[in-house]
């Protein structure tokens, strides 16, 4: 089994080789591998231009792995992700043509312009690493990760993700804009040819598959899963929110926080790696009250707010 100076040996490789494409995002790479390492998927809601589909071009690119891209709009069907069987005339049979779903990174853009019906699609494939078709269930590829976009700032013709599917969604994450130093280096690095068009693989993105096992064994103490537990369990008590996180959510932020100390060549997970990754894990799990909301009040912010206010008893920690 591999050690985790071989996760965070890897980690460095891929970062650095995607940030020859995209400028100052290291936060946003080690977030996309921790997810590839839990087995998660990533849900990516940020403005456009600020690098979303290049990030997952770059990542997959550098791992070696297959790459799909779906651009989804309202006309959109299921079989056009997970793909149709067809009348061959010669062989007088039907034969299974794959979808975009059949590849290691399936990049959903702008997901929420697919109606209902489509999104629901990418339910199985995100929950069961599986999709049916014509009532045959076909295994998807692995390592396999879904990274869907949406813009949080324009509304018209979208059809807002339920909650069903946000909480299959590992992580939600925003890329925000550049720095003005940063921004400069991004036009020195297009002034002539696209990096991604001489971007290389660094590993092999099987290996992936064996790192992710390597995840469970990070030691993660008694006294750290109950303040996950404990933490989870006050989304669903707390007055400004009309629904908490699930125990998915418990699973993700501790395989999550897992992932985290191993990136950073540890083996065993501090209380800093859970206050980090909390709200990226439990806010896009959780609904805002309508009155609440009206007040200003965002999931992100009552995350906040328990962080602060749920105790952790360091003195009980081994």
């Amino acid at each position: 089994m591999p050690s985790v100076e071989e996760i965070q040996s890897f980690a460095r490789r891929v970062t650095e080789n995607v940030e020859r494409v995209i400028v100052g995002k290291g936060e946003a790479v080690e977030l996309l591998l921790i997810a590839l390492l839990c087995d998660g998927h990533v849900l990516l809601e940020d403005v456009p231009g600020v690098g979303k589909t290049m990030l997952a071009r770059s990542l997959a690119v550098s791992l070696g792995v297959s790459f799909k891209r779906v651009q989804c709009t309202p006309d959109l069907l299921p079989n056009d992700i997970t793909g149709v069987s067809v009348f061959n005339q010669q062989t007088r049979q039907f034969e299974f043509l794959p979808g975009p779903a059949f590849a290691h990174i399936l990049l959903a853009d702008e997901i929420n312009r697919a109606t209902p019906r489509t999104q629901s699609a990418l339910l199985e494939a995100m929950g069961e690493r599986q999709v049916t078709v014509d009532g045959v269930t076909r295994a998807l590829p692995r390592p396999f990760m879904v990274m869907a976009t949406q813009n949080p700032v324009e509304y018209e013709g979208t059809f807002p993700l339920p909650e069903a599917q946000l909480d299959r969604f590992l992580l939600k994450v925003s890329l925000g804009y550049l720095s003005v130093e940063q921004e400069k280096d991004l036009l020195l690095h297009l002034r002539r040819q696209h990096p991604i068009d001489t971007l290389e693989p660094v590993i092999d993105g099987a290996q992936v598959v064996d790192l992710s096992e390597t995840v469970w064994e990070v030691h993660i103490d008694d006294t750290l899963r109950d303040y996950i537990v404990r933490l989870v369990d006050a989304t669903r008590q707390h007055p400004d929110l009309l629904l908490g996180a699930s125990p998915r959510g418990s699973l993700a932020l501790y395989r999550a926080s897992q992932a985290l100390a191993a990136l950073r060549g540890r083996s065993f997970v501090l209380p800093d790696d859970i206050k980090l990754l909390a709200p990226l894990t439990l806010a896009h799990r959780c609904i805002v009250q309508p009155e609440s909301a009206l007040r200003g009040r965002t999931a992100q912010s009552v995350v906040n707010d328990l962080l602060a206010q749920v105790a952790l008893d360091i003195g009980q920690l081994s």
